[in-house]
């Protein structure tokens, strides 16, 4: 049975903070340097986790939180890759079996580590996994499911790199996540809010897949029309669901829509200035920084994710 969609309390963040202390680590906030006049701009470093994205917060924190019972069962998640990763991590960790339901257009690079992390691949076409999340079930896996976003502890496993961000950044104004299916967001602004409810929570989707911002527009959860698949592979759902339209309506403040180039522009700025790799959905967030429309800051960027392959990334870059 589904359990209710409740509020992510900051003492729900705290505690997971303490469960996922000794595999998460605690990633540099660090200043772009734009030059003079340039907004202040600061990027979260998520791609320097041990998977090189921001899942590993929530999927160790989901993984801890198991009764014996449930992990001897194994575990299993749905994923893009990035999900995938961070169950595997922590499911690897912690000596019990995982399975991922993986989208099967998802970056080798992807599908490699979750392999080399021992988790067993089950490949699906984007729209299966879709349904697959929706109904919080897929036949044949009878093990416990950690849902990749729609996770009260997998969410509150995010919502500590909210802690990190105030504390590393008291001054903070904005703050921008990428959206794909709204875990990221939704515990990032449950911690920011509580602590800073003065802070401003904003999204960050790309054209080609953006239905939270479609949803705002209709004023329900929506799908996305004119959906396409592209190298963003880590954000952009084809629609919003209705329990995650429930949890993002309470913290976030709006959406950022970016194009493509601008994410490409984005990717590149991110390892000219500051040397780090970042995937299409991890550049979302400064993209939309650099739109205009989150202010003049002190904004920050999340870096959500690093997994990209390298010629894929040099191709976009170059």
């Amino acid at each position: 049975m589904i359990p209710p969609v409740q509020p992510i309390e900051l003492s729900d963040i705290e505690a997971a903070r303490r469960n996922v202390a000794g595999t998460v680590l605690r990633t540099p906030l660090v200043r772009l340097d734009l030059g003079l006049g340039g907004p202040d701009i600061r990027l979260k470093l998520e791609n320097l986790q041990p998977t090189n994205a921001y899942k590993i917060r929530g999927a160790a924190n989901a993984v801890a939180k198991l009764s014996d019972e449930d992990k001897a069962k194994g575990v299993w998640t749905i994923s893009a890759g990035n999900a995938g990763q961070g169950v595997a991590y922590a499911a690897r960790a912690a000596g019990i079996p995982c399975s991922v339901v993986a989208i099967e257009t998802a970056p080798q690079t992807k599908l490699d580590r979750m392999r080399a992390l021992g988790a067993t691949i089950v490949p699906v076409s984007y729209a299966e996994a879709w349904k697959a999340a929706e109904a919080h079930a897929f036949p044949g896996l009878d093990g416990t499911f950690i849902h990749p976003f729609d996770n009260q502890d997998f969410i509150a496993g995010h919502g500590t790199m909210g802690l990190e961000i105030v504390e590393d950044a008291p001054d903070v104004r904005t703050v921008i996540a990428a959206i794909g299916g709204g875990g990221l967001i939704t515990g990032v602004g449950s911690a920011v809010k509580a602590l800073r409810p003065d802070v401003r929570v904003l999204g960050a989707e790309p054209e080609t897949a953006a239905p939270y911002a479609y949803s705002l527009r209709e004023g329900v959860p929506s799908k996305f029309p004119d959906w396409q698949a592209s190298f963003v592979d880590g954000a952009g759902g084809q629609s919003v669901t209705e329990r995650m339209w429930q949890r993002m309506q309470a913290v976030v403040d709006g959406s950022i829509i970016v194009t493509l180039d601008q994410t490409r522009d984005a990717m590149r700025l991110i390892a000219e200035k500051s040397r780090a790799v970042s995937e299409g959905a991890g550049a979302l967030s400064l993209a939309a920084a650099l739109t205009g429309k989150a202010g003049e800051g002190p904004i920050v960027c999340i870096v959500s994710g690093g997994n990209i392959d390298l010629a894929k990334f040099a191709e976009l870059v170059t």
